[in-house]
């Protein structure tokens, strides 16, 4: 196992030392940043976490085998791509990636900032001092929302040929073959430059999510404001927390309180948060100890920034022994972004989406030295390919047998707009609510 230094320091005005920190950042590759943006419904195991390096010559962690052997040995920061194939289902993608991803990516960080509450914790595995570098991120400017040339967004399908897909997915459901299946499409723009950790700032000023991922690796970065829990390991305890259903936020306090109740109560959303909660809890079966598969919440609904969600949790625990990367195999990709089943859900998703997913849809995250591990799910991002000047986001919505496909395009072009407000040259501040993000 990887020796480390710890230094401690009390730091006072979270907000403030999350955004110098941030700030502090920009230079260095590889960068992971996870947030959670203080959010008090969560459980998450930090306020935030920063992990970098210095040096551009950093050993990348590519392979299942070279993971496997790497978890329990340091902390480990990376993601698993929707692409990436498990013991369980496997479906081999056909569509092109425009974007080119490895199925995981991981890396071990010289530099691993942990902040929790008035607590900033340094563990460093090299010969920096963590106490000249805490000066220096005293002494960065933080972050600010600045204008910026605005950048347009292009579908890579058209509306008719959504609703015709769509349409297609829906006679599956009718016929048997699935439940219900996430359909995503993907909004790109090309020969952009952008300033990636300066979009996350605006996004997370905006979203202010429990799961807010930036990750910047060569070139390859993601913006990710993610509101959803794909699975987190601590000990033998293992819970997922995946979310079905999304209503807007309002200024007016009866009309939000209406918007809520009105998703809580809302049959169709409540069928496909049940439908995925079942999904999970068959995962977490396949590693979980006999008997300790729970639904501790079901359709509870939570207020978020932007929106409200309802959120399902879903609890087990396992045996000492299981290996972290085995718990994860069991349960990837998440069933909020696939469908039900999942196999046969997977393979109409790579018939009828036009291109991989790559990031999106995949989880993003750390494995701690002990072998817990916390991940979420890759929504409400950008990427950005710096060596192609090419920036990406996926929407998507859930296709059942009730549903309305062009309500459910009018969802996707609600979710594309709000992202589209990170990019246009305004100040995030000015996005108002009554916008799902």
């Amino acid at each position: 196992m990887v020796t480390r230094t710890k230094t401690v320091f009390n730091v006072k005005n979270l907000p403030h030392i999350k955004a110098k920190l941030l700030s502090w950042s920009a230079s260095a590759s590889p960068v992971a940043w996870l947030d959670s943006n203080d959010y008090p419904h969560h459980n998450n195991t930090y306020d935030a976490v920063l992990a970098l390096n210095m040096s551009p010559d950093t050993p990348w962690i590519t392979t299942y085998k070279a993971l496997r052997n790497a978890i329990k040995n340091d902390w480990l920061f990376g993601f698993f791509s929707y692409e990436f194939s498990n013991a369980w289902e496997q479906v081999v993608p056909t569509n092109p990636a425009y974007i080119e991803v490895p199925k995981l990516q991981f890396f071990s960080a010289e530099k691993v900032w942990i902040l929790q509450g008035d607590t900033l914790t340094a563990l460093y595995s090299s010969d920096a001092n963590a106490d000249e570098d805490f000066i220096q991120v005293l002494a960065t400017a933080p972050l600010k929302n600045v204008e910026s040339t605005a950048i347009d967004l292009s579908p890579r399908i058209s509306k008719s040929d959504y609703l015709k897909h769509a349409s297609a997915l829906q006679q599956h459901i009718l016929r048997g073959d699935i439940y219900e299946v996430n359909y995503c499409m993907e909004w790109f723009a090309e020969n952009t430059q952008v300033v990636p950790h300066q979009i996350f700032h605006s996004l997370n000023t905006i979203a202010r999510t429990p799961f807010a991922a930036y990750l910047s690796m060569e070139n390859l970065h993601l913006m990710c404001a993610s509101p959803e829990r794909f699975l987190s390991k601590k000990g033998t305890h293992v819970f997922s927390q995946p979310i079905k259903g999304t209503a807007a936020r309002h200024a007016d306090e009866v009309l939000d309180k209406a918007s809520a109740q009105l998703l809580k109560s809302d049959p169709k959303e409540r069928a496909e948060n049940i439908m995925i909660t079942d999904l999970v809890r068959n995962d977490l079966s396949r590693i979980a100890n006999k008997g300790s598969v729970t639904v501790t919440e079901q359709c509870a609904v939570y207020p978020f920034s932007q929106v409200h969600q309802m959120i399902s949790t879903v609890i087990a625990s396992c045996s000492e022994n299981t290996h972290p990367l085995d718990i994860i195999d069991a349960c990837f990709p998440m069933g909020s972004m696939t469908g039900a089943p999942k196999q046969r859900a997977m393979e109409l998703i790579n018939t009828y989406e036009v291109s991989q997913r790559g990031l999106y849809s995949g989880a993003v995250g750390f494995f701690a030295p002990n072998g817990d591990f916390d991940f979420n799910v890759v929504i409400r991002s950008l990427i950005y390919d710096a060596n192609l000047q090419y920036l990406s986001t996926h929407v998507g919505s859930a296709i059942t047998a009730a549903a309305h496909v062009e309500q459910e395009y009018q969802e996707c072009q609600l979710k594309v707009e709000a992202i589209k407000r990170v990019l246009t040259n305004k100040s995030a501040t000015q996005v108002s609510h009554g916008t799902k993000i």
